[in-house]
């Protein structure tokens, strides 16, 4: 449309964006492109979570950390994430007899945050609507797209009318089994796609708060009941409560999942193995069916974007939830489309190509850090020499914190690339083995020698 100076009007050079998924990534990337001058529009499969009632563990509370508190202040949104935010500066292990063994998680009072996967969530559509303008459209399901051509064909669920919808450039953020990629992306030539279920499931139990609302448990730590081959955490909710999440084998094991058939099974396994717990919860076995026993898959593919679409968050590098970076590294592929955005200026077929060739190495690698922290947390917190090892790292860290950032830090605590992170720390772990090896650690901590030892390999360290 043209105006009476011979101009194209503003309404008729509008950018239009689409969303597939109202989830985290989904709402906060609508954020961004708003502020960019976009008319964003998201679809969204399910209802309106905020008008249905959800109990505080309806999901797995999910760990906020530095990467995704820089996505949030990038768009200055940060304050109203903040009201939901617990901190956690480190982590409680929690052994067979009931003692505790606390590890922080970084110098100077670093913590990770807990946050409600509901409650993030609706404080994210909030914020799309309210800060960024979206449209949110539920009960859409997506089932099919034109990815050359920006084109989505979508269902009401409640009408079941089919239409189309086409825009500049559409964003799959729909999770880890995407529409868009299953329906349409997955049938492109050459594309690489893998799904890989780890062996272990997982059964969330709600911790309720005390009779008058105080916390159980220390609210300002993630903690962990860590068995060998299964585990039990729980992060802490708003209300008082804990979300607290069995991981264990499905079957085939002397602890495993199918084993616990009655509510007898369940009460004399957790007093068996979780004996503090118990005593906090000795009904445990009456609320064990309100809440589904679940799987965990890695999904991995490539490429991430095809024409107009890109696929962003779960949908293009889901993983399991042990670093509790999933959340996180969805957040930094906004930051990441972002400065690709501004770098290219809004070039999307160059956003695209450097975007899918940045992340996906990064994607590959939390997805490795994810399964790896399993272990640690599973196996190894609370080993004595595990234990021992990370005591050396944090004085090394205190001693040279230009030279030494532990695994963890990086990945939590810094913007380091996680595929930078991954191979940095894996040769770390093996110096600082081999270290070990040679010197009684244990022995130079008594006797207040270690700076000594210490100053001696940090001109070792790059």
């Amino acid at each position: 449309m043209w105006n009476r100076h011979g101009k194209t009007s503003v309404k008729s050079i509008m950018k239009t964006a689409t969303i597939v998924g109202a989830g985290l990534v989904g709402s906060l990337w609508a954020v961004y492109l708003s502020k960019a001058g976009y008319k964003v529009t998201i679809f969204e499969r399910r209802n309106d979570l905020r008008k249905i009632e959800l109990s505080a563990g309806k999901s797995i509370n999910l760990a906020l950390s530095v990467r995704g508190w820089k996505a949030f202040k990038t768009v200055g949104v940060e304050k109203d994430v903040e009201k939901i935010a617990i901190p956690m500066y480190g982590r409680t292990m929690h052994d067979l007899e009931g003692n505790l063994t606390y590890q922080p998680y970084g110098l100077d009072g670093e913590a990770i945050y807990s946050v409600s996967r509901a409650g993030i969530n609706c404080t994210m559509m909030n914020i799309a609507e309210n800060e960024g303008g979206a449209e949110i459209k539920f009960n859409q399901k997506c089932i099919g797209a034109d990815l050359e051509n920006g084109i989505i064909q979508l269902k009401d669920s409640t009408t079941g009318e089919i239409y189309s919808h086409k825009s500049d450039v559409v964003f799959a953020a729909d999770g880890a089994f995407s529409a868009v990629r299953t329906k349409a992306m997955q049938k492109s030539d050459r594309f690489d796609y893998s799904q890989k279920y780890i062996d272990d499931g997982y059964r969330e139990i709600l911790l309720p708060a005390n009779s008058d609302g105080s916390y159980k448990l220390d609210k300002n730590t993630l903690h962990i009941w860590p068995r060998g081959k299964y585990m039990l955490i729980a992060l802490p909710n708003e209300d008082g409560s804990f979300t607290c999440t069995l991981f264990m084998p499905f079957e085939g094991h002397s602890n495993s999942f199918d084993k616990l058939i009655t509510k007898e099974d369940v009460n004399r396994f957790f007093e068996n193995k979780f004996p503090d717990f118990y005593k906090m919860m000795p009904e445990i076995g009456d609320s064990w069916e309100e809440h589904p026993l679940s799987s965990l898959a890695i999904i991995r593919c490539y490429p991430w974007t095809v024409g107009k679409t890109a696929l962003m968050g779960d949908s293009a590098h889901a993983t399991v939830p042990f670093y509790g970076q999933g959340m996180n590294s969805g957040f930094e592929d906004c930051t990441v489309m972002w400065e690709l955005m501004q770098k290219h200026q809004e070039d999307w077929s160059k956003v695209f190509d450097e975007y899918q060739k940045q992340r996906k190495p990064d994607g590959d690698a939390i997805q490795d850090l994810s399964l790896h922290n399993y272990y640690v947390m599973r196996d190894y917190v609370a080993d004595p020499a595990f234990l021992l090892q990370k005591k050396f790292e944090r004085r090394i860290q205190e001693l040279y914190p230009i030279k030494y950032l532990p695994l963890y830090s990086q990945v939590s605590f810094s913007h380091i690339r996680y595929s930078e992170a991954w191979k940095k720390g894996m040769k770390q772990d093996k110096f600082i083995k081999k270290i070990m090896k040679k010197h009684d650690i244990e022995s130079l901590f008594e006797e207040g020698r270690i700076d000594d030892l210490v100053h001696e390999i940090a001109k070792k360290l790059e």
